[in-house]
């Protein structure tokens, strides 16, 4: 089977148009993440904490309907769990992260899970880099370079948050390696919950350390619980929905659309202006990502948030 080509499932079927629209509508809601998380007016971490904390009963309604017959497995749903540890720690830097840098950047940094997840594989699997491989971790390292570059050019607090938004990326990947394991045997949503349930309670008490305000002020409860609809629910929803039905080079060129949408609302909200050599960088990194998530038949990669 081509790589370009839409794989059929056991029974023949072949994804339609329902389903390319749902894997760029998954896309388009987590990438509006970066944004809700600016309009709340929480902390950073708490608003983090209120987006898994909030679709809980949800999630527990789609783990039960989709619930295997099989017992639960005690060691998968403790692998869950553990993922839960580092996905917080995930959220939490992504966040922090969020209110310090460009969103372009934000939303970059934070899937560049996909290019460390690769080397990881590659590590793992104790052989050398193939050709595309390589050259997408080139690209990877010369494009993140460029954007840290331009963000100290910005500010000190530009770069610290790229630096916290890279750091997320490296936690996204640890909290998919015990993820995916999990997620073969108890399937999508009872993972999200267990992990959910176990990064809820550290989110909050990272907040709390750091003295943030937990509920939400003026701007109410609307884009916190929009940020929790939107990215544990619509998002997870819709790419569970899709992603079975297309190749690892398609899910790849999707992903593009997040720093796309990211970078967009980030100049006509905000007014931050890229130029020639911002978009430069953002190309390199974006087409490490496509490459890295290409190589998914070889080395596991993450799906996107």
């Amino acid at each position: 089977m081509s790589e370009t080509s839409a794989p059929a499932d056991k029974n023949g079927f072949q994804p339609g148009a329902w389903h390319f629209v749902a894997l760029l509508a998954g896309n388009f809601a987590l990438a509006l993440g970066p944004w809700l998380v600016r309009l709340a007016d929480t902390g950073p971490v708490s608003s983090a904490f209120w987006r898994l904390l909030l679709p809980i009963p949800l999630l527990a309604l789609l783990a039960w309907r989709t619930r295997s017959p099989e017992p639960l497995d005690k060691r998968l749903a403790l692998l869950a769990v553990a993922a839960g540890v580092f996905f917080a720690l995930d959220l939490a830097s992504w966040h922090v992260g969020i209110e310090r840098t460009r969103l372009g950047n934000a939303v970059l940094f934070g899937n560049s899970g996909s290019v460390i997840l690769m080397i990881w594989g590659l590590i793992a699997l104790r052989r050398a880099p193939s050709g595309r491989e390589f050259s997408g971790v080139a690209m990877a390292l010369l494009g993140a370079a460029i954007l840290l570059g331009r963000s100290l050019e910005i500010s000190q607090e530009s770069f610290v948050g790229d630096l916290f938004c890279l750091a997320a990326g490296l936690f996204y990947a640890f909290y998919l390696l015990p993820a995916q394991r999990a997620r073969t045997a108890l399937g999508q949503w009872s993972v999200l919950l267990l992990v959910s349930l176990a990064a809820s309670p550290i989110l909050l008490s990272i907040a709390l350390a750091s003295g943030e305000p937990i509920w939400p002020g003026e701007a109410g409860w609307q884009p916190v619980v929009l940020l929790a609809l939107s990215s544990q629910v619509i998002g997870q929803g819709l790419l569970v929905f899709s992603l079975r039905h297309f190749p690892p080079l398609i899910i790849g060129m999707a992903l593009l659309l997040q720093p796309a949408i990211g970078a967009t609302i980030g100049w006509a909200v905000f007014g931050e202006m890229l130029t020639l050599l911002d978009i430069a960088g953002m190309a390199l990194v974006g087409t490490a990502l496509v490459i890295a998530r290409s190589a998914a038949g070889k080395v596991k990669v993450p799906r996107t948030r």
